[in-house]
């Protein structure tokens, strides 16, 4: 038994921060740390549970030449269980490139090749690791094996967690919590405003819907009742990369810990809070003390 079933988006992630801001096109930037870290939205938050004290089991992506060594020395001594990955010896692999300077970054990659037509890069979900979890998380970008897993988590009552879902999608209707980029209403809701698209989120499932928009604070509620926003908590930027991932682990160990929407808003938060004020965040994740620290102040 897992207490989190984990599918979605592992790779492996070159993450260059710079001394400064971005350079001018041209121009020359120093680069102040680098390193070569799990990434993937699957893979941060499977990092950030296991530093919250949470067993995970996590599928997803199939893990190529490049990272597999990475993958598998990373997580060897974490509560993350790897057996349901496929290691495929014949694939390169998928890695990404991020440049970070403070509040910003800059992603590279090669994620179009997921997708090459009639070659799948990612497993189907396992029924049995479903059954063995007492909730999950799915992030939305693989096709059928994606909705196979929201299938299988109604199939056997477990609540789970998703990101950047529409009004209109399976996995929207059945989550138990949706979380929102700006990236993904900037983008997918181009025009309508903020209430707009909290009432077609809302209107379209019982779950609780999360808006974040960094350093605005969050934005969220049920069907029927008014949004509700809560701030940002304040703090020094180091980096933001896996400051989203980490705030998906915050939602989930606040649904696998029964916390109140608001406490799940808060926690979550929290966890990307901490997050963002130091880089590498795979080799720094939070830990709950750290948490539940800035919490009480």
């Amino acid at each position: 038994m897992h207490e989190v079933y984990l599918h979605g988006q592992v790779l492996g992630t070159h993450s260059f921060l710079l001394k400064g801001g971005f350079p001018k096109p041209d121009a020359y930037s120093e680069i102040l740390e680098r390193y070569f870290l799990p990434g993937g939205e699957t893979g941060t938050a499977a990092t950030v549970l296991s530093s919250l004290g949470v067993s995970v089991k996590m599928d997803g992506t199939h893990i190529g030449k490049e990272p597999a060594e990475l993958i598998r020395s990373f997580y060897a001594d974490k509560s993350v269980d790897l057996s349901s990955l496929y290691f495929d010896p014949e694939w390169e692999g998928l890695v990404d490139h991020v440049l970070i300077a403070g509040a910003y970054r800059t992603p590279l990659g090669q994620f179009q090749r997921l997708y090459e037509a009639g070659i799948k890069r990612w497993n189907d979900p396992k029924e049995q690791d479903i059954m063995d979890c007492h909730v999950a998380a799915i992030d939305p970008y693989f096709n059928e094996s994606t909705l196979l897993a929201a299938e299988l988590c109604v199939k056997h009552l477990k609540p789970y967690v998703t990101i950047d879902c529409k009004h209109d999608t399976y996995l929207h209707r059945h989550a138990a919590i949706n979380v929102l980029s700006h990236e993904c209403t900037d983008g997918d809701y181009k025009g309508h405003t903020l209430e707009e698209v909290y009432t077609l989120l809302t209107d379209n499932t019982d779950g609780l819907v999360i808006i974040t928009a960094g350093e605005h604070g969050m934005y969220f509620g049920r069907k029927g009742r008014k949004m509700r926003h809560m701030p940002a908590f304040q703090v020094d930027v180091r980096s933001t990369l896996g400051a989203g991932d980490t705030y998906k682990a915050g939602c989930v160990y606040a649904l696998l810990h029964g916390m109140t929407d608001e406490e799940t808003v808060r926690f979550a938060a929290a966890c990307s809070a901490v997050a963002i004020t130091r880089f590498p965040l795979p080799l720094n994740p939070p830990t709950l003390k750290e948490v539940q620290t800035l919490l009480a102040k």
